[in-house]
């Protein structure tokens, strides 16, 4: 049987835990692309892969959706959030 503790523990990371989320962004080239990476880059603490062809982001992270979203505007480019992955 756990403790009270260990399960309080493991709840926390749990939550804290990266989260993998996919957006769509609408690039149409490789220079999109390259600004998609330039922002996520800039912000730190992710790792993605970018779907040029089905323009698509998907990102491990820790930030917040919010955060994200926020990163991705920045490229100038339509953003919407597509749901955890």
């Amino acid at each position: 049987m756990e403790s009270q503790e260990a399960v309080t523990n493991a709840a926390a990371a749990a939550s804290s835990a990266p989260t993998k989320h996919e957006f769509s962004v609408d690039m149409t080239c490789e220079a999109c692309a390259n600004a998609v990476t330039h922002v996520l880059n800039k912000l730190g603490g992710v790792q993605f892969d970018i779907d040029l062809p089905n323009k698509k982001v998907c990102i491990t992270s820790e930030h917040s959706v919010d955060t994200l979203l926020e990163t991705l505007e920045k490229t100038g480019k339509a953003v919407s959030y597509l749901g955890p992955k």
